[in-house]
This record gives C-alpha cells, structure tokens and sequence, in this order.
C-alpha cells in the first residue's frame, strides 16, 4: 500500500521519494534518482518513518529551489 509518493523533474532527470507498507515488517521509505534506488530502508518504528518524510520534505523544497518541477 502506497503512503507518500513524489516525483521530481528536471531536464532528463527525475528523483522520487516514496513510502510503502510492507506486510508484516512495516514500511519501505525508498529514494530514487533517475529510475535508479538511490537509498532504501525498510523501518518497523512509525517514529523512523516520521523522520525519513521530514527528510524527504526538506529535500524536496531544496530541488525546488534549483529548478526541478513536480512530474
């Protein structure tokens, strides 16, 4: 089940953030650059999963700044 998912573009390049929930173990936080998994966790405290979308925010409104636009 997908909780958060955010694509990001730029020129050819694209970065995507997403959030799953994976039966039983808990979530799948996932960050990718350009179809590519650039960094994934797999977390069982919703706390974790919390910080990892605080994160995802912030690296979003960075991107932002530097001109990428929302697919």
């Amino acid at each position: 089940m997908l909780l958060f998912h955010k694509t990001l573009v730029r020129a050819s390049e694209t970065r995507s953030f997403l959030i799953d929930r994976i039966v039983p173990a808990g979530w799948r936080t996932c960050e990718m650059a350009n179809d590519r998994i650039a960094r994934q966790q797999e977390r069982t405290e919703w706390h974790r999963v919390e910080r990892d979308l605080a994160r995802f925010g912030r690296e979003i409104d960075a991107l932002r700044m530097q001109g990428w636009r929302d697919a």
